[in-house]
């Protein structure tokens, strides 16, 4: 089947045919399009309802039902969601290297299915939780937490979850957009409503699963609740396949990731070689796609051509000598680093949305009348916020920052992203001002404050993600090589992968230099705010190293402009000579 086929290409020699089912030219009345891409959408939808209406409600369920501490169980969730971000860089490299988008989605799915059904089974047999206890968060004393055999059943089927939630993602925005042909205008005009019909359903899905799944959790059984996630997955892997005769298929094109591990491996094995006395000595700089740039010259070893690699066809084997396009692609990747090492706080701020915020509002007013809002179903606060910027983004702020910079983007991707910080530092600040008086109210006056003072931080870490969100996915589209285009949505994924697991590690610290007197079950007796606190100021001193690397980043068009100038300036100077 195409989906399979895997041919033995070179990473620079794409073949971009795009065929059916069968291996065949496609026929574009019969294949492709709005009913292939739908059946696709399907399978991201299933992934939004399973992944948030478990990590949504994940919390309450680890401190109520199993009986662990907030500090864990906020780690428990934060892990599992920076496993199923990172593993999404697994699901791209097997889809470009060996099995294409189809199979990879149709695998992953499949697992995430798995995964789903277990956790169900996990919440819904009575030897897998400890024994009922009428308030852990207030009683732990009296309370039996869950043993190690009951945890690693549970843990067993989240990072199932995890590995097929980390395939879905990475691959199921790149399958649907292959079912229609950027060269013909008519469908390259369908494919841009088809990113915006994707992050309607990406809202879609989590809207439900924040809102009716968690409701049914709470007050039906968790059984019940993530039984329907599980029923939707399933559906959605039988609807993907049913459509398998109607998509279109990419070949495999192979991996960037083999190019930059290839080149790290070539310049540390031939480390002790002397640096070549002149660039122009490199394999392949005067085909070169790239100009040289004399930084991170440790890897220009790996273009280095010793009398190994000059015999016979050796300078053309990859394994043997890298070609100086490929060093400077890398050279590329290695200067997104710093951009990249300050977005990882943003999504350390966010994840703190899916654990204490949660564990906030167990302890505060969530009546409206006589109805109690479940505490997992205030994050449609932050869904909101995310619609409602991401669409004000495109409305009214860019083209009011157009009039103001005469510039065409009107916000530069750095410049979305600063937002985006500033806006989590403003999250943290209102959470701790709220958590403070949430707590005075509750110790001094024995009164709960209402859960809707809440909002204002969902509010905020939602109008960073529509600016952080668009601003990192567009820098680092944009920045990385032409050629490692399909790593752009695994930069952005790592981002998210390494700010959840750098919440479990400042937890985890915080924990332990506070000898458990800031995190704890009953948020009482506890000093939250103080965590929210630090975060916020770790948010302004991030800010601060993000404004000095994005003053020193040149985008690539800068580069190319100066590289261009220089060239007129040579050519003048040659002339003058003449």
């Amino acid at each position: 089947m195409a989906a399979g086929h895997s041919g033995k290409l070179d990473e620079y020699e794409y073949d971009d045919r795009v065929v059916d089912y069968r291996g065949n030219e496609v026929d574009k009345s019969r294949t492709g399009g709005w009913l292939a891409a739908g059946l696709i959408l399907g399978t991201e939808l299933a992934e939004r309802v399973c992944v948030m209406g478990i990590s949504m409600n994940l919390v309450t369920y680890l401190v109520g039902y199993m009986h662990l501490s907030s500090a864990k169980s906020a780690n428990i969730v934060t892990n599992f969601m920076g496993t199923l971000n990172l593993l999404g860089l697994l699901g791209g490299f097997l889809a470009d290297a060996k099995f294409g988008r189809y199979l990879t989605v149709a695998i992953f799915a499949s697992i995430a299915a798995l995964g789903v059904v277990l956790l169900t089974l996990a919440t819904s047999l009575p030897s897998m939780t400890p024994p009922p206890c009428s308030n852990f968060r207030t009683q732990q004393s009296e309370c039996t937490e869950a043993s190690g055999g009951q945890l690693a059943m549970l843990y067993f089927a989240l990072y199932t979850i995890a590995l097929g939630g980390g395939g879905i993602k990475s691959n199921v925005s790149g399958f649907g957009s292959d079912q229609f042909d950027s060269s013909d205008p008519k469908e390259e005009k369908n494919m841009i409503f088809f990113f915006n019909r994707f992050y309607f359903s990406i809202s879609m899905g989590s809207l439900f699963a924040v809102t009716v799944l968690v409701y049914v959790q709470d007050h039906v059984g968790r059984g019940w609740g993530y039984g329907i996630s599980a029923a939707t997955m399933l559906i959605a892997v039988v609807v993907l396949l049913a459509g398998t005769r109607f998509y279109r298929y990419r070949h495999p094109q192979g991996s960037p990731l083999t190019i930059i591990w290839r080149v790290f491996f070539l310049a540390f094995k031939k480390r002790k070689l002397p640096a070549a006395s002149e660039p122009t000595l490199l394999n392949g700089f005067h085909t070169s796609k790239l100009s040289y740039a004399p930084v991170f010259r440790c890897l220009d070893k790996a273009a280095t051509v010793d009398d190994f690699a000059a015999k016979g066809e050796n300078r053309h084997n990859p394994w043997i000598v890298s070609t100086v396009t490929e060093v400077e692609e890398v050279k590329m990747v290695l200067k997104l680093i710093p951009i990249w090492s300050t977005c990882i706080l943003f999504w350390t701020v966010y994840s703190q949305m899916t654990t204490f915020t949660i564990e906030q509002a167990t302890f505060m007013d969530r009546k409206i009348g006589s109805f109690a809002i479940p505490a997992g179903s205030f994050s449609v606060f932050l869904f909101i916020s995310i619609l409602l910027f991401t669409s004000l983004n495109e409305r009214v702020f860019v083209p009011i920052a157009r009039k103001l910079t005469h510039n065409v983007q009107g916000l530069t991707s750095l410049q979305r992203v600063g937002i985006g910080l500033v806006f989590a530092v403003l999250a943290m600040i209102s959470a701790a001002v709220v958590e403070k008086q949430r707590r005075v109210r509750a110790v001094s006056h024995n009164a709960q404050l209402s859960a809707f003072w809440l909002v204002p931080q969902y509010f905020f870490v939602g109008a960073g993600e529509g600016f952080a969100y668009v601003g990192q996915l567009e820098f680092f589209i944009r920045e990385a090589p032409e050629k490692m285009k399909s790593m752009s949505t695994g930069f952005f994924l790592s981002t998210l992968a390494m700010g959840f697991f750098v919440s479990s590690l400042l937890v985890s610290v915080v924990d332990m230099t506070s000898h458990n007197h800031w995190l704890k079950s009953n948020l009482n007796t506890g000093r939250l705010d103080n965590f929210y606190w630090l975060l916020a100021v770790f948010g302004v001193l991030n800010f601060c190293v993000f404004l000095v690397f994005a003053r020193k980043h040149q985008y690539k068009v800068q580069q190319l402009i100066e590289q261009v100038n220089d060239e007129k300036e040579l050519h003048t100077m040659e002339i003058g000579d003449v």
